[in-house]
This record gives structure tokens, C-alpha cells and sequence, in this order.
């Protein structure tokens, strides 16, 4: 069982939009990222190979701007077992100030890759993911 997957994340110049800050856009970028090396580090290498995750739904609450060359600590973990397919994660950024500038619940489903079909996410690989409460 894990808990907390944590990764750093600079904002680049290419990430700053009109208004000086990290565009909305990067921030779901940057939720996909840290969703998929979550993935990574902790899935076993064959149902990585077996395996996808789509997202089904972002619910995103911006509390606070990031500009260029800032750095905030992504924070993910999956709250609860899954129901089906899907499971939700729960993503923060915080700054460097200590404080969440956005915060997500996002909804994933699990797809087998070699039928392109959504499939029920196997109790073995939801243990690896679902955070001890």
C-alpha cells in the first residue's frame, strides 16, 4: 500500500500565459504527469504494458498563481478503492510558500490495451494505489 507520491515541477516561460502565470491548460497537463510517473513507480512493469489510464473528469479549484521559474510540489494519491473501471486521485500543487495553489479530484478509468476497452481495475493493482486512510 502507498501513500502520498510527491514530484517537483518548475513552471517554464513556455508555461506562463497573458496574465503572467501558469495557464490553466498546464496545470491539467501537469496533473497528467504526475498521475502517469505515479503510475510508473509503482505499477509492475506488465501492467504497465497491459495497461492505460483515461481521464474521465478534472474538478479543479485554482487558489493561487505560479510564475515563471517557480517551483511547486505535486502531490497525488487515490483516496478510495476504485468503483468499476474507475477510481478518482486527488492532485495538489503547493508553492513554495507552503500553500495549495490547485487542488483537482480527477477520475480515471483503466483501459486493456490490446482490446481498447475499459476494464474493471483488478483488486491487486487498486492495493498499490489506494491510500491507507
Amino acid at each position: 500500500m502507498t501513500g502520498v507520491f510527491t514530484m517537483p515541477i518548475v513552471a517554464e516561460p513556455a508555461d506562463i500565459d497573458i496574465m503572467g502565470h501558469v495557464n490553466n491548460a498546464v496545470w491539467v497537463r501537469w496533473m497528467e504527469a504526475i498521475a502517469t510517473a505515479h503510475w510508473q513507480a509503482i505499477a509492475p512493469a506488465e501492467a504497465q504494458r497491459r495497461y492505460a489510464w483515461v481521464v474521465t473528469r478534472h474538478e479543479i479549484d485554482y487558489r493561487g498563481n505560479v510564475g515563471a521559474g517557480q517551483t511547486v510540489t505535486a502531490r497525488t494519491w487515490v483516496p478510495d478503492p476504485p468503483r468499476g473501471a474507475c477510481f478518482d486521485r486527488i492532485v495538489e500543487f503547493i508553492g513554495a510558500d507552503g500553500k495549495v495553489k490547485v487542488a483537482a479530484r480527477t477520475t480515471w478509468a483503466m483501459v486493456d490495451l490490446e482490446s481498447r476497452r475499459l476494464m474493471r481495475v483488478p483488486a491487486e493493482l487498486a492495493a498499490l494505489f489506494v491510500r491507507a486512510a
